[in-house]
């Protein structure tokens, strides 16, 4: 795929997705750079001084900077010699040069002949190194610097597991899950206030670093509310925002499980150092974590020769942590730290990434760079044996995973989206048997929500499965009332046959809706308000699809900025228990300005 041309002076760069850089001659592996963070921008339609003039620069590695802004914190161009990548998920709309998108809603009926099922093929073992696709494995490393760090924590509180999922959607929805079905309404946890009033319960201010520092990871227990700082992990009393516990790391988080198990265990990935300008140190350092306890388990590290693997990869699946990556592929027990499966010399495949929680569902990459071919195998958490194997068409050549249970898929197909957001069509399989059940078809100028299969296999936002059903938000267009004021919406498709259920519930004049989790039946939806208005927190309800208030946050003028600097597209947003908790997942560059007060953490609960 080709780069975008540098961006004219204070417009947005040009949307699009990842494209591969140009293959270098084989080389040990190298150190890795840190991705590059998202400039926040105030909440769309509000009024706001024009910037200073800016000279063109070109688009940095990493995620997309809302608002048209070039890179905020000044990094140095990408290692070795890499062309940087187009933004991820492209930029927000400017409402004041952005025309509406045509055929918000429902376009022309999807496609919903299932696609040919495959025949499964045998998973052999666990895989790992690729010694024998020279140029793909130096493609993924690049990828790797163009990708980002970035990954969306669960949230706590919604059944067996705190992963009741975040703005991600990554975990879908046991609760009234498994696939078919239309209806479903109930069993939801989360308690409609008397009144949805809204305040600030607390707030942890931004860290500033000298370069860019990493601070992805967030998650949600009964105990605690905890989340990554700079080089440490930090739990919070969920409703008064104290310090219960710190953990300090020899170096940034690079990547965090979105998921936890019933007594409050999860996994991070980490640099073993802290790196400079010029050097990475790799993400070479995996660590359990005990969420309530406030300690780290064990830490460990695979090599690939004579390497430790960066891994970007890494989930929490039952009692095990699993790690993808083109390199090769590790699991261990997550109580006891035993190795469940470690990389293997020779193998033809590699499983690129993991989807956790309740199953553990594998990416697996059996082709080359010039003809890829991708497996989705759901495995015993134990054992790595293959459960079930659905092979996807050739030439699709990354895939995400939305949800295990029930089991949803995401590509782009053909490189079709178009928007940045790397999905095109989503997938649903049967995890017993392998079946594909529907391929759904979602444009993305019609459809929201963003995925990144090519650096993080289980990193989807804004896209929620579960109750049978597929949730995606609407791209946002044009309201109807004041100038500039946008809206969306969310809809459903059904995960038998494809075929959108008529559902529909609309954000409101100047609210752009983004689906975060399943609470039983009924989905949870953060509002991104207006420019006058707080934020809002809705519960939808599964059958009917009327939305109920849970939350509404103040619209105080310094919560407002507070909250327009955590966008749902590139923050951390959970939700549990009455208490939504918004962050961001990197720390801010020493120097740069800002729009009102910037958070770590900012965090609201109900008066009542």
């Amino acid at each position: 795929m080709t780069q975008p041309p540098p961006p004219p002076p204070n417009q947005p760069p040009q949307q699009g997705g990842f494209g591969p850089p140009t293959p270098q001659p084989q080389q040990p592996p190298q150190p890795q750079q840190p991705p590059q963070p998202p400039q926040p921008q105030p909440g769309y339609g509000y009024p706001q001084a024009a910037p200073a003039p800016q000279p063109p620069q070109p688009p940095q590695p990493g995620y997309g900077y809302p608002g048209g802004q070039q890179n905020p914190y000044g990094q140095p161009t990408p290692a070795y010699g890499q062309q940087p990548a187009a933004p991820y998920g492209g930029q927000p709309q400017n409402p004041y040069t952005q025309p509406p998108q045509p055929g918000y809603g429902y376009p022309g009926q999807p496609p919903t002949v299932p696609m040919q099922p495959q025949p499964a093929q045998s998973g052999g073992g666990r895989n790992n190194t690729t010694l024998l696709i020279v140029v793909a494995a130096v493609v993924a490393i690049a990828l790797i610097v163009a990708g980002g760090l970035w990954y969306a924590g669960s949230s706590g509180g919604d059944g067996k597991n705190h992963d009741t999922g975040s703005s991600s959607g990554g975990t879908g929805g046991k609760s009234g899950g498994g696939t078919g079905g239309t209806g479903g309404t109930g069993g939801g946890k989360e308690k409609v206030p008397a009144n949805p009033a809204g305040s600030v319960l607390f707030e942890v201010p931004l860290p500033t670093a000298d370069d860019t520092v990493s601070t992805v990871g967030s998650w949600l227990t009964d105990k605690v509310y905890a989340k990554t700082g700079v080089a440490e992990v930090v739990g919070y009393d969920p409703a008064k925002g104290t310090k219960l516990w710190t953990i300090k790391l020899p170096g940034p988080v690079c990547a965090a499980s979105a998921h936890a198990t019933s007594d409050g265990k999860t996994a991070i990935t980490y640099q073993p150092k802290w790196s400079t300008k010029d050097s990475f140190a790799g993400c070479t350092q995996i660590s359990a974590i005990d969420l309530d306890g406030g300690k780290k388990l064990w830490t460990k590290s695979v090599k690939s020769g004579d390497y430790p693997i960066s891994y970007q990869n890494v989930t929490v699946a039952q009692r095990t942590v699993a790690l993808g990556d083109s390199d090769g592929a590790a699991a261990f027990d997550i109580d006891s730290a035993k190795p469940l499966w470690l990389p293997k010399p020779g193998d033809d495949c590699y499983d690129a990434g993991y989807g956790g929680g309740d199953k553990l569902v594998a990416v697996r990459n059996c082709g080359n760079s010039d003809s890829p071919q991708l497996l989705i195998q759901t495995l015993d958490p134990k054992t790595g044996k293959v459960i079930s194997e659905y092979k996807m068409d050739p030439g699709i050549e990354y895939a995400s995973i939305v949800s295990t249970d029930p089991l949803v898929v995401a590509a782009d197909v053909g490189d079709s989206a178009g928007d940045g957001s790397e999905v095109s069509d989503y997938f649903s399989i049967d995890s017993k048997t392998g079946k594909l059940l529907a391929h759904i078809s979602a444009p993305g100028k019609t459809y929201g929500g963003k995925c990144d299969g090519i650096t993080r296999v289980e990193y989807c936002k804004e896209i929620v499965a579960g109750n049978g059903k597929l949730y995606l938000p609407t791209e946002e267009h044009d309201g109807n009332g004041e100038a500039f004021s946008k809206t969306n919406e969310i809809v459903a498709f059904d995960l038998n046959t494809g075929k959108p259920t008529g559902q529909r519930a609309e954000a409101g004049e100047g609210y752009v809706m983004s689906p975060l989790r399943m609470d039983g039946g009924n989905l949870i939806a953060y509002k991104r308000p207006p420019y006058d208005k707080g934020g809002q927190v809705v519960s939808i309800d599964g059958g009917s699809f009327k939305s109920t208030e849970l939350l509404e946050n103040p619209a105080t003028d310094s919560a407002r900025k507070a909250e327009a600097n955590i966008l749902p597209e590139y923050g951390e947003i959970l939700f549990g228990d009455g208490r939504l908790y918004m962050s961001q997942v990197f720390a801010k560059h020493k120097g740069m300005s800002s729009y009102g007060k910037e958070d770590l953490v900012l965090a609201y609960g109900t008066n009542g």
